[in-house]
């Protein structure tokens, strides 16, 4: 990988600061596309749902018994 600086003088510092960042996004990327463990997003992971309590029998029951998949 090559990163090219076209505007400024940054130093080495801020340098290490932006790679780390891309480098950090780069490996969040890849994992997502590899199925790796902890990739799924958080709102469609049933876990989510199945730590919580079940909903109970009521009116209002229905808006809670949603299961992301």
């Amino acid at each position: 990988m090559t990163i090219k600086v076209v505007r400024g003088n940054p130093t080495p510092e801020e340098l290490a600061a932006a790679l780390a960042v891309v480098r950090a996004r780069a490996a969040a990327a890849a994992a997502s596309l590899s199925g790796a463990p902890g990739s799924r997003d958080a709102w469609a992971d049933p876990a989510r749902v199945a730590a919580r309590r079940l909903p109970q029998p009521g009116p209002t029951a229905w808006g809670r018994s949603y299961w992301p998949g």
